[in-house]
């Protein structure tokens, strides 16, 4: 599929849970032919600077990306001081999340050049975030979860009134196809956890596909972070992406010109 050298990018306010006036982060391609929409769930470090990467990544590649900052209530203040924030508070509730990224999809869904297909991707928490969405609403055509800790809880003591429900328990609602993207070296979500998942996914006949790394641990995509893997990452993305464009970019008219600035 074509990239786009032309990108806009910028923040943006809306309402989202409960009309709460939420900040988001926007990048999307510098073109009017039609294109799919993305939610970038940020990860537990908060909306930062790698997750506006993501959203340009994205939009590069063809894709209209909003990434709302989950952690915004908690502010004003430094993606570091917001997380520490939203980590006091147990994190936000998942009645929170679903909300919010219901605000973002109508958002995207409002762009005159929509064309007609939402994608979810999440990081860390964002992929717990993503599978929980996925399951939830309808209106998502295709979801990435990348490393999603706590999709499986150890007991009920890891249930909390922000998360009162096991994620895992809720995949006999998930209606689109689920991609999963794991480090074989992490801890949360552990091989094990992410054998659960796989296991309750194959036996209720869902659409997915799990690709796992080998000498990958936790946020091995972040390229400040010393669990970076380059080459495990590379290959990560391009999975990431042919998932989105078989599922989402499927029987829409290919882009006249990959780069806007050459009509």
């Amino acid at each position: 599929m074509p990239t786009y050298g032309g990108v806009i990018a910028e923040e943006v306010r809306y309402p989202g849970h409960n009309g709460d006036l939420i900040d988001s982060y926007v990048a999307r391609p510098l073109t009017s032919d039609p294109v799919p929409g993305v939610v970038v769930i940020h990860h537990m470090p908060g909306w930062d600077e790698w997750t506006t990467e993501v959203c340009r990544k994205l939009a590069h590649s063809g894709y209209a990306a909003v990434a709302p900052s989950l952690f915004c209530r908690f502010g004003p203040g430094s993606p570091d001081d917001l997380a520490a924030g939203a980590r006091n508070a147990g994190g936000v509730s998942d009645a929170q999340v679903i909300g919010d990224v219901q605000a973002a999809i109508g958002y995207l869904k409002a762009m005159p050049n929509h064309n007609g297909k939402i994608g979810a991707i999440g990081f860390c928490s964002g992929g717990r975030h993503t599978y929980l969405v996925a399951c939830s609403l309808p209106s998502i055509d295709a979801a990435v979860d990348c490393w999603g800790g706590g999709v499986v809880v150890k007991g009920p003591e890891d249930l909390t009134p922000n998360r009162p429900v096991q994620v895992l328990d809720m995949t006999k609602d998930l209606h689109c196809p689920l991609l999963g993207i794991f480090g074989n070296d992490d801890a949360n979500p552990s091989p094990d956890h992410v054998n659960r998942t796989e296991a309750e996914l194959k036996k209720l006949g869902k659409n997915y596909e799990f690709h796992r790394y080998d000498g990958a641990g936790h946020g091995f995509f972040a390229h400040y972070r010393p669990g970076y893997r380059a080459d495990q990452a590379t290959d990560g993305w391009q999975k990431v992406l042919a998932f989105y464009d078989k599922h989402l970019k499927a029987g829409v008219a290919a882009p006249v010109a990959a780069l806007a600035g050459a009509r």
